[in-house]
């Protein structure tokens, strides 16, 4: 039962997390979104960092279902192409503006956050893995390629706040082309 209520809570709280962001984030405001109290959740969570921390996991956890779900592309460089179409729209727009908050404000590179978050990145590069192979990607070039375009699409999802979005769509096809290449070379 407790199991129960906490995944419900996490479940909730991720959805205000991805709703409203995760930069500023107060427990008390929180759990009267959610219809809770902030007693409840530090009973659930222990303390507000290892919320947190549940929280990036289960966005986490929601993104790779979502690159799980998209179907292979024709070409590696129609799926980057295809895999940055799935940034810009939800639920892997919000999931990627939750780790670019997490990163910007220093809760990726130092604990109790790192250790999740090399954890997470491990099932996050699965998951490209996964994707990048059923669009044609070689076993022996599948991890250098996930090395570039997670990097690449993570650097491009930042810019999209202040650069022209057609110019971050040809940077994106000049990185769909430059995968394919090293997929075949």
């Amino acid at each position: 039962m407790a199991e129960h209520h906490r995944e419900e809570l996490l479940e909730r709280a991720t959805d205000y997390v991805l709703a409203h962001g995760l930069i500023g984030l107060s427990l008390r405001p929180l759990a009267a979104e959610i219809g809770t109290s902030d007693r409840m959740l530090i009973y659930h969570f222990a303390n507000r960092d290892a919320l947190v921390s549940a929280v990036v996991a289960r966005t986490n956890e929601r993104a790779m279902a979502a690159v799980a779900a998209l179907p292979g592309a024709r070409s590696i460089r129609a799926g980057v192409n295809q895999l940055w179409a799935a940034y810009r729209t939800e639920p892997l727009n919000s999931c990627m503006d939750v780790y670019c908050q997490a990163a910007a404000t220093g809760l990726i590179g130092r604990e109790p956050y790192l250790t999740d978050a090399r954890a997470s990145g491990e099932l996050w590069a699965g998951a490209l893995r996964g994707y990048l192979i059923r669009c044609g990607a070689p076993q022996r070039r599948v991890a250098r390629l996930v090395t570039l375009v997670d990097s690449a699409l993570y650097g491009f999802h930042l810019d999209l706040i202040t650069d022209d979005p057609d110019e971050l769509a040809r940077g994106v096809d000049d990185l769909a082309r430059a995968a394919e290449a090293l997929a075949v070379g």
